[in-house]
């Protein structure tokens, strides 16, 4: 049944607090105002006081204006039609086309039971040779890249899109620039991967309120999914935007602030969210990809800080690169003895090597004399950064370790490589070059 009050005690912001009973936490209510009518939802409940954050905001909303209960909380039409539509962060249509009401689910729902769960052993091939080769993103995989403003995170997020082997893309943007999220879409569309995309979009010009609900809707669309057998890539960007949200709410609701003014239940808040990703037995699966900003480059920032001990690893994009260093996949052994048995002792020797090429740059940049042995890094720095680093890079996992293969040879003998001398024989001199 629903409920109806017309006596609003307090105004703050977005949030309206009025006295009602027997209401839940997250349940929707419609707030009729001189403007019309706008959702809101149920953020706190302090014994008879109930706080609504206002969609539309506040703005016209007198203490006198009537608020209905709905008696359910969020709720998302799931089905085919979904692909290839961009909806805000309500759920509303953004591309001008019908509204979906069949099969209404609700969002937001509890994650799945750990027990549930499958040992992640597939691997997820994305095109790009610093994730496939170096740093393997795995089915059910949560993971984040850790950024900072101004790099080509958006730019990477739609390779992805474009690249990734999944059945179905859901790209939730937050806090998004226009023209962001006109480029977003624009590559989907042009590229031919919008009909297997669904876009949840939340503008910087948006109500905050929605912003938070990017990832709730993206994640049970998602789940709704993999439930019927698809293998389901979430991209979310920017989740330092999500919890600006959460933070610009706390604010408005005077809890009291912890870590940098950031709710103290953001570690949860984050959690919440990420442990979405699943692998469900005898269906499909769940993966988060996820863009993390990080202020000033601090990874000790709240965000990026919280992030780290919630999923498992990190791409760290910097200076227009994912970098072999601060970058780690916890879950890639489960899938690199799948591959090709050249995988994990290649990608451990061009690493290191790729090290020693740093050092070398060091000792130029001194003015040391370079040697022979540090002309030879140089060179092979050189050809790994071009070869395999760069994001505009296109090919297999195969191809990028037969490229992989023949760098190290076109710059180094077989034995200061240090791999085995099974795997030199096996793949030195195929992939050798003369010149």
């Amino acid at each position: 049944m629903k409920k109806i009050y017309n006596k609003i005690t307090q105004i703050s912001g977005n949030v309206v607090v009025l006295s009602a009973t027997g209401i839940k936490y997250g349940e929707l209510a419609v707030v009729t105002s001189e403007r019309g009518d706008s959702f809101a939802e149920v953020i706190r409940i302090d014994g008879n006081l109930v706080y609504l954050q206002v969609f539309a905001g506040s703005g016209g909303v007198s203490t006198g204006d009537e608020i209905r209960f709905l008696g359910k909380q969020m709720e998302i039409s799931f089905s085919e039609n979904l692909l290839g539509r961009v909806f805000d962060g309500t759920g509303r249509p953004r591309d001008g086309g019908p509204t979906l009401t069949e099969n209404l689910v609700e969002i937001g729902g509890p994650t799945v039971n750990p027990a549930k769960r499958l040992i992640p052993s597939n691997m997820i091939h994305t095109g790009i040779p610093m994730i496939d080769l170096f740093n393997s993103l795995v089915e059910s995989q949560k993971i984040s890249i850790f950024t900072t403003s101004g790099e080509p995170y958006n730019e990477l997020l739609a390779r992805v899109a474009l690249q990734a082997k999944v059945d179905v893309i859901i790209l939730g943007g937050m806090g998004l620039r226009y023209d962001d999220y006109l480029f977003l879409k624009n590559t989907l569309e042009s590229e031919g991967a919008l009909s297997r995309s669904i876009l949840c979009i939340h503008t910087a010009a948006d109500p905050v309120v929605e912003c938070i609900m990017v990832p709730d809707i993206s994640l049970t669309i998602a789940e709704n999914f993999a439930l019927q057998g698809k293998k389901v890539l979430v991209l979310l960007t920017d989740m330092k935007n999500f919890c600006d949200a959460l933070k610009e709410i706390a604010i408005t609701m005077e809890q009291v602030p912890s870590n940098r003014g950031y709710p103290g239940d953001l570690y949860s808040q984050l959690a919440a969210r990420y442990e979405k990703a699943v692998d469900f037995e005898n269906a499909g699966s769940v993966t988060i990809l996820s863009v993390t900003t990080m202020p000033g480059n601090d990874v000790t920032h709240p965000v990026p800080d919280n992030t780290g001990y919630i999923t498992e690893g990190q791409y760290y994009l910097n200076n227009g690169r994912i970098e072999p260093f601060g970058s780690l996949s916890r879950l890639k052994q489960y899938v690199n003895q799948k591959t090709r048995d050249d995988h994990r002792p290649l990608m451990d020797a061009m690493v290191q090597l790729y090290a020693y090429y740093q050092e070398v740059l060091e000792k130029k940049a001194m003015g040391f004399r370079m040697t022979r042995s540090d002309n030879r890094f140089i060179k092979y720095g050189v050809h790994f950064e071009r070869d395999l680093m760069d994001l505009s890079v296109e090919i297999s996992l195969e191809d990028a370790l037969d490229v992989g293969w023949r760098i190290l040879a076109e710059c180094f003998d077989p034995e200061e490589t240090g791999i085995r001398t099974e795997l030199i024989k096996k793949f030195w001199q195929k992939n050798k070059t003369t010149g």
